[in-house]
C-alpha cells in the first residue's frame, strides 16, 4: 500500500513538471476581440492625415455663372477680411456694422441699391484714407471688390445654389490657392498676419501642411485654432476640404 502511494506521488510530480514544460514552450497567438482595421486613418491632424471626405451629392440646383451667391462668394470675403474681433463681428460691431451673415450685412452695411457704387460696404474698399480692411491688412483684390459691387448691382440678394465639385484634377494653382485666397488670405497676409501665419504663396501654405496646422484648423480638431474665423463659424464646405486633402495626399506638390 505504501509503495502504491509513492508511485502515485511520483507519477503526479512527473506529470506536473511535464505540463509546466509544455506551457512554457507553447507560443500562443494574441487573441483579438472585434474588428482590427488593417489600414487605420490618422485623425490627429498631423501631416499624415490624408482622410478623403466624400464630395457632396450630385448637383441638383446648379449655380448660374452670371449670378453672385452671397454664402458661397461674398460671405467668405467678408468673414476673412471684415468680420473679426475689433472690427465688424457681432461683438465689436465697429460703427454699428456687422458683416458675419446675410441679414446683418444687409441691415448694417448701408447698401444703396439705387446707386450700388455709393454703398458704404463697397465705397470703403476703395478709399485711400480709412480704407477697409485697414492697414496693415492688404486691400481687397480688384476682382473681389468687383464681385461685391456686382452682388449689390444684382439686388444684394441671398441666392443659393449647389456648387459643382470637380476633384478630378486637383492642383495647387487651380484648386488649393483659390480656396486659400478667398477664405483664409484676408487674415493671413500683410505685415501682421493672424497668428503670425501668412498664407500668400506656396512655401507658406506648404509649411502649414508639414506642421499639421492647416488641416488641424480647417477640420476644427482639438489643439488647433478653428478656421475660418470668427469663432463659431462652420467648417469649409466638404468640397473644399476634399480638394485640400486630395492635394495633401498627393504630397502637396507645387503644381
Amino acid at each position: 500500500m505504501r509503495q502504491t502511494g509513492k508511485f502515485i506521488f511520483a507519477f503526479g510530480t512527473l506529470l506536473f513538471i511535464a505540463l509546466l514544460a509544455y506551457t512554457s514552450a507553447c507560443k500562443r497567438e494574441p487573441v483579438y476581440i472585434g474588428y482590427i482595421d488593417p489600414n487605420p486613418i490618422d485623425t490627429t491632424g498631423g501631416p499624415g492625415d490624408t482622410t478623403i471626405i466624400t464630395p457632396p451629392p450630385p448637383v441638383t440646383h446648379p449655380c448660374d455663372p452670371d449670378s453672385v451667391y452671397f454664402t458661397q462668394q461674398i460671405l467668405p470675403i467678408l468673414t476673412s477680411n471684415c468680420a473679426m474681433s475689433g472690427c465688424h463681428n457681432a461683438a465689436s460691431h465697429e460703427e454699428g456694422v456687422i458683416l458675419d451673415n446675410y441679414t446683418n450685412t444687409r441691415n448694417t452695411g448701408k447698401i444703396n441699391l439705387g446707386s450700388p457704387s455709393n454703398s458704404k460696404l463697397y465705397r470703403v474698399l476703395n478709399q485711400t484714407n480709412e480704407r477697409m480692411p485697414p492697414a496693415p491688412m492688404a486691400a481687397l483684390p480688384l476682382d473681389q471688390r468687383a464681385l461685391i459691387l456686382k452682388w449689390i448691382q444684382q439686388g444684394a440678394l441671398n441666392l443659393t445654389c449647389d456648387a459643382d465639385c470637380d476633384t478630378t484634377n486637383v492642383t495647387f494653382t487651380t484648386s488649393v490657392m483659390p480656396i486659400i485666397t478667398l477664405k483664409c488670405k484676408g487674415c493671413h497676409s500683410g505685415t501682421n498676419p493672424s497668428g503670425n501665419i501668412a498664407l500668400t504663396n506656396y512655401t507658406q501654405v506648404k509649411a502649414t501642411v508639414t506642421s499639421g496646422t492647416l488641416m488641424g484648423s480647417i477640420l476644427h480638431q482639438a489643439g488647433y485654432v478653428a478656421m475660418p474665423q470668427p469663432i463659431g463659424s462652420a467648417q469649409l464646405p466638404d468640397c473644399d476640404i476634399s480638394k485640400l486633402q486630395i492635394w495633401i495626399a498627393a504630397g502637396a506638390p507645387n503644381n
